[in-house]
């Protein structure tokens, strides 16, 4: 588990947060897609799931999922 004073992660966290919803604006944005081609949309897209399973995997470390 890591520890979440750890400001390593909280930093990594926070630009992996900024750098999705920067990336979800533009794919919102109908003028920017007109204006890009498919293979960098598909591009975009995949730079934004990359973000969001990180971000899940830093807040798992936080906050494990622990059954008790």
């Amino acid at each position: 588990m890591v520890d979440f004073k750890d400001t390593k992660y909280e930093q990594a966290l926070l630009v992996y947060e900024r750098e999705h919803a920067e990336l979800d604006a533009r794919l919102q944005d109908p003028d920017i897609i007109k204006s890009m081609d498919r293979l960098s949309i598909q591009r975009l897209k995949k730079r934004k799931l990359w973000l969001k399973d990180k971000i899940e995997y830093i807040r798992n470390s936080f906050y494990p999922d622990i059954i008790a």
